[in-house]
């Protein structure tokens, strides 16, 4: 209740001030937004972007040397 409370101020605000054009208002929609997806990210403490790309960057690399050496043992047994 809370943050739609907030969210209708500040739609509210925009009306007062006379932003009509739509560009102006969506644009100041989606700053409201990410300022209030910033506040829950933070209070969440969830890892920034660029932890989280350096991270899946690295998960992915462990996926491949696994699946690498799931290859070379399916290969061996065969020769065997």
């Amino acid at each position: 209740m809370k943050n739609s409370k907030f969210i209708i101020d500040k739609l509210g605000k925009l009306f007062e001030q006379g932003l009509i054009s739509s560009k102006d208002i969506s644009s100041e929609i989606l700053n409201i937004l990410k300022s209030k997806r910033d506040e829950i990210v933070f209070k969440m403490k969830i890892t920034s972007k660029d932890e989280f790309d350096v991270l899946s960057k690295r998960v992915e690399i462990l996926e491949n040397k696994l699946n690498e050496s799931k290859v070379k043992v399916k290969k061996r047994k065969k020769t065997k």
